[in-house]
């Protein structure tokens, strides 16, 4: 391959079209292809994102339902057989806490964490976390342990 040879790739240059606004001559002055009058044949034109062409826009069209609550707190479930499982690996010995889940990616240092009663608990565990459901805490207090809240 050499300079003299080189090409632009298929498609990529558009060489024969004609330069609009530059004089009546050209065949393509005057109005430069833009037509009459309205927005879109003035300088500075942009379409406004979601505008479809005065239609109302879809945005606006379906109907928004439903009720968001901006004092909703959200907790990362942690269930008990989770927490079985930990210790029968040798994760955890004898007390869970906050850190210990985020160690384990249960949870995310800024989540709130909640233990949840799926499954059983044989192992004596302390554990502590900001909730307990009513089933998780007597599972604990069954196999011995203590559930602390945050």
């Amino acid at each position: 391959m050499e300079l003299y040879n080189l090409k632009p790739a298929e498609g990529s240059v558009r060489g024969n079209s004609k330069r609009i606004g530059r004089g009546e001559g050209s065949g393509k002055g005057g109005t430069s292809t833009r037509g009459h009058k309205g927005a879109k044949s003035r300088s500075g034109y942009s379409k406004k994102i979601g505008f479809e062409g005065g239609q109302m826009p879809l945005q606006r069209r379906v109907p928004k339902f439903g009720f968001n609550n901006i004092n909703r707190k959200e907790y990362q479930g942690i269930n008990l057989d989770t927490l079985q499982q930990l210790a029968d690996n040798g994760k955890i010995k004898d007390t869970v806490d906050f850190d210990t889940l985020v160690e384990n990616r249960l949870a995310r240092k800024n989540e709130l964490v909640k233990i949840l009663g799926r499954g059983e608990l044989k192992t004596k565990l302390k554990v502590s976390a900001h909730k307990f459901t009513a089933s998780a805490k007597e599972a604990i207090e069954a196999a011995g342990g203590e559930a602390v809240t945050l």
